[in-house]
């Protein structure tokens, strides 16, 4: 905590196709904290040219400060992020700026895919790092000397914060408002916008399960439509090695390099899917569920929950369950 309360200058670099939520979020995070620790936060959105940006709702924003024109470095940077990152990173105008300004910083940060921005100007090279659930796998892929985490709500690596989506820039903001002014400020703010101060689970339990596309054809697809199908039959490596009329071990070797993960796993996360869908849609207990879907006991069906999802099956249920 601060020992002295001191206004501290923070810059969110926006652009055409930014999420208007990626912005109002920490928005009103910052605003808020001139409530609870005096002076706060004196906070300006950036752009190219200092245009006003058009959001992903449709929404214009006004914009205070022009990037080229920002010669000293504020306190704090972040880029927001939404669907027009791609346009955005590829900005070598922004993108040099974003670099510059980062150079001078006390801390950089992005929210969702505004990682992309970070990432293209270097400054996630070597760093561990998040965006939104959607885009890990692409993050990963274009910069690999970034080490993405898919499951964090937000990733603190020395002075460089990146969060997951959309809501999660409110989490990030919270954490930069704490390291400032103290946990008793930061609670008094997320009481006040009514979140969670630090919320349980990371964001797999938000995500839908993409896995690699299986073979076109033949008896490996088939199996694993039937394994999706039918979550709760006998599904154990020698018995689907057995079906396809193959070792143990050349049954393994093959669906690990065919499907991008062992049989076990993909077991594993094809009955935990099963599972959400039914927490959400039905009122049947969880030991029946536990059932339905293939897991032998309960506390199996949490473990595996808690593995791929961070929150247990009742937890799941509370929070996503329709009507």
């Amino acid at each position: 905590m601060s020992g002295k309360a001191e206004t501290r200058d923070v810059l969110i670099v926006v652009y055409d196709g930014v999420q208007l939520l990626n912005v109002a979020g920490p928005l009103d995070v910052f605003d808020r904290a001139e409530y609870e620790a005096e002076p706060g936060y004196r906070v300006r959105l950036a752009s190219v040219g200092g245009r006003p940006v058009t959001t992903t709702a449709r929404t214009r924003l006004g914009v205070s400060a022009d990037l080229a024109r920002v010669r000293k470095p504020p306190d704090t940077l972040v880029v927001a992020g939404g669907r027009g990152y791609p346009v955005a990173a590829s900005d070598g105008d922004l993108v040099r700026h974003v670099r510059r300004l980062a150079g001078g910083a006390r801390r950089t940060g992005s929210v969702c895919t505004g990682a992309f921005v970070l990432a293209e100007a270097g400054l996630l090279d070597g760093r561990r790092a998040t965006t939104h659930w959607a885009s890990c796998a692409d993050l990963a892929a274009a910069y690999p000397a970034v080490s993405v985490e898919p499951d964090a709500i937000f990733v603190r690596d020395g002075h460089v914060l990146t969060s997951a989506g959309v809501t999660a820039g409110i989490d990030l903001t919270l954490a930069l408002l704490e390291d400032d002014f103290g946990p008793e400020a930061a609670r008094a703010v997320a009481k006040h916008l009514v979140v969670f101060m630090q919320r349980p689970g990371g964001q797999s339990q938000f995500s839908t399960w993409t896995r690699r596309d299986p073979p076109r054809g033949g008896a490996l697809r088939d199996l694993v439509e039937d394994i999706d199908a039918h979550p709760d039959g006998d599904l154990s490596v020698p018995a689907l090695a057995a079906r396809l009329g193959m070792s143990r071990r050349h049954f393994s070797r093959l669906f690990s390099q065919q499907i991008g993960i062992s049989p076990g796993a993909y077991v594993e996360r094809a009955r935990v899917a099963a599972a959400r869908t039914l927490l959400e849609s039905t009122a049947g207990t969880v030991d029946t569920i536990a059932g339905q879907c293939g897991f032998g006991t309960v506390e199996t069906m949490r473990r595996a929950f808690v593995r791929e999802t961070g929150v247990s099956p009742a937890a799941y249920r509370e929070r996503f369950r329709r009507g």
